[in-house]
């Protein structure tokens, strides 16, 4: 009952396609191709288990070989890439999805037949999230299952650690085809390979059987999934079959839709011209759209070519020092202040020291300027007494 390397070869590659497949930008033409040659290896593949009787229903999964463990899961991976073949029309997509169904549910009664899957994790991924009412019992459900499925993950790594070659860890596979795929053996082992020692096939058993129920986890919800969309489907109307008089209308209509584009803002712009967006002038000298005239000067246009690829912002012209000194000439700075302008004498007893000078030029000029202004002073407070304009507040 040991598998043959061309078989394990055939399902690497098939996984290996589905991974690219998944992986591709949504719309690519070579994602379905790549799934449609996947899903004839896996049938294949199929076939030969079948013609192989590697599983038998009277054996248990202790009597399952190591290396032939990983193809329990061959019933999950077709429903993947079954549910993934592109179908036009609404039946053949309902067949599709039913088909799919049929190989998930066959994969779980699978694991479940071999008791690969405890009792405990049967229990938990059995409870559907529809029949569920209570909101609170849903969101616990699902950390439940987040959780399980988080554990599993972390001992598939830690066993992947334990293996003698280093195998890369289960975060930098890009899917759980690939996941399946480093279970298989690699194309540079030989052919005739003798049994795996005890030791390496423990590990490689208990991982195989752990990815299963990671799968298992998961094929619960796919199948919820596929069940709601075939529910959708059955309750979409039929598609309308064209007749010809219809196809006939329906170009008419494209048309129309054609004709109607033109006039739309963002219509397609004209190309020509000097820069590709339209000619500037008509056959008559009348301009068509707005466009600015450059100097023709060789120094100019290298002056503007330079500026091209120069800072998105104005560069400084000057240095600060600079800037400062042109300012002060301005008189826009402020100077004096401290303790030297408050040691200063003010403008009254500068005119009293300068009036002092006796016997100058100076001091007579200055002393006859002290008298005004006391004389000035003196005519003011006699106009105006102290208190004459407290007129609303006396005393």
């Amino acid at each position: 009952m040991s598998q043959t390397l061309p078989l394990a070869t055939l399902y690497s590659s098939a996984l290996g396609n589905l991974s690219k497949a998944i992986n591709l930008p949504p719309g690519t033409d070579a994602g379905p191709d790549l799934i449609s040659k996947s899903y004839s290896d896996l049938k294949r593949i199929h076939s030969e288990i079948v013609n192989l009787a590697i599983f038998s229903p009277n054996e248990t999964v202790e009597d399952i070989a190591t290396r032939d463990l990983v193809y329990v899961s061959l019933p999950w991976t077709l429903a993947e890439a079954q549910s993934r073949l592109r179908k036009d029309g609404r039946g053949e997509r309902l067949e599709s999805i039913a088909q799919a169904l049929q190989y998930m549910k066959s994969f779980i009664s699978l694991l479940e037949t071999y008791e690969i899957v405890p009792e405990t994790e049967r229990e938990l991924y059995s409870k559907k999230a529809n029949e569920v009412r209570d909101p609170a019992r849903l969101r616990e459900l699902k950390i439940n299952q987040f959780k399980k499925e988080k554990e599993l993950k972390g001992r598939i790594e830690a066993l992947r650690k334990r293996q003698s070659q280093k195998a890369p860890e289960t975060d930098s596979f890009q899917s759980d085809f690939d996941l399946i795929a480093s279970l298989l053996p690699t194309a540079a082992q030989p052919k005739e390979e003798k049994e795996l020692d005890p030791e390496t096939d423990e590990i490689l058993r208990e991982t195989t059987l752990i990815v299963l129920r990671l799968l298992y986890a998961q094929a619960q919800t796919q199948t919820e999934m596929l069940e709601r969309e075939i529910e959708m489907l059955k309750m979409a109307p039929p598609s309308p079959i064209l007749t010809a008089e219809a196809m006939s209308q329906d170009d008419r209509i494209k048309m129309r839709q054609e004709e109607a584009a033109l006039w739309r803002l963002d219509a397609p712009r004209p190309t020509g011209g000097p820069d590709g967006k339209g000619p500037l002038l008509d056959s008559s000298g009348k301009v068509l759209r707005p466009f600015t005239i450059l100097p023709s000067d060789a120094g100019e246009r290298a002056r503007l070519q330079a500026t091209v690829f120069g800072p998105d912002h104005n560069l400084p012209t000057m240095t600060v020092d600079e800037y400062l000194k042109i300012e002060q000439e301005r008189g826009n700075i402020i100077t004096g202040g401290g303790p030297a302008s408050e040691n200063k004498p003010t403008s009254k007893e500068e005119l009293a020291l300068a009036a002092e000078m006796d016997g100058t030029a100076e001091g007579e000029l200055k002393a006859e300027e002290k008298r005004q202004k006391d004389e000035k002073w003196a005519r003011f407070t006699d106009a105006n007494p102290r208190g004459a304009g407290n007129t609303m507040n006396r005393g």
